[in-house]
């Protein structure tokens, strides 16, 4: 199933899941000017990762923000939180009155064109706790959204993130679901994803 863009919100219907996708969470002028912002201001970096003991570069650039004493840790990597810029603080609060979570960190993805990509995976690291609330907001091109449900093979969907998008994932999600961003051999530029979290 490819869902295309929308203006209203759409709440998903999946088993185990609760998904709401916000197409136009961002006026166009504003999401152009965010991206531009995010762009050249961000310090992004290029962690190591190892792959089937294999070392190699990850295939998107990274970079996170968050309060004082909340690292994040995925895939072996400890990031360290650069404080909050004023940029970020706004995108923060709005996602938060739509998310009705107070957020302590953002991890921000830069996929520089199609070969950057996210594999197969879920947020579900101990220290989000419990059935996390995950707000993704997505500037710059659009990029494919796969999810697949763990047990239940028929369960897949793609969603088409698009400029200034809002993804909410809750509930359960994290625990029955996983999801990735995949390579594409189409030209395409780049874009960047905001994903917010809750480190408890």
């Amino acid at each position: 199933m490819n869902l295309l863009f929308q203006s209203e919100p759409i709440h998903f219907n999946l088993p185990d899941a609760e998904i709401i996708y916000y197409p136009n969470f961002y006026k166009l002028e504003e999401a152009n000017f965010i991206f531009d912002q995010l762009k050249t201001e961000i310090p992004w970096q290029q962690d190591e990762i190892r792959v089937f003991g294999k070392i190699h570069l990850q295939p998107r650039l990274t970079a996170l923000f968050g309060n004082e004493g909340k690292p994040y840790s995925y895939s072996n990597i400890k990031m360290q939180p650069h404080p909050w810029s004023s940029l970020l603080k706004k995108i923060k609060y709005y996602t938060e009155s739509y998310s009705c979570t107070d957020f302590t960190n953002v991890l921000l993805n830069y996929y520089r064109d199609g070969k950057d990509s996210n594999g197969w995976h879920a947020d579900n690291e101990k220290e989000l706790g419990i059935n996390p609330v995950i707000a993704s907001v997505s500037f710059g091109a659009e990029r494919v959204f796969q999810l697949k449900h763990n047990f239940i093979k028929n369960q897949r969907i793609n969603i088409i993130l698009g400029h200034g998008s809002l993804l909410l994932m809750k509930g359960t999600t994290q625990h029955f679901w996983k999801h990735q961003i995949p390579k594409t051999i189409n030209p395409i530029s780049s874009r960047i994803n905001l994903t917010f979290r809750l480190i408890k």
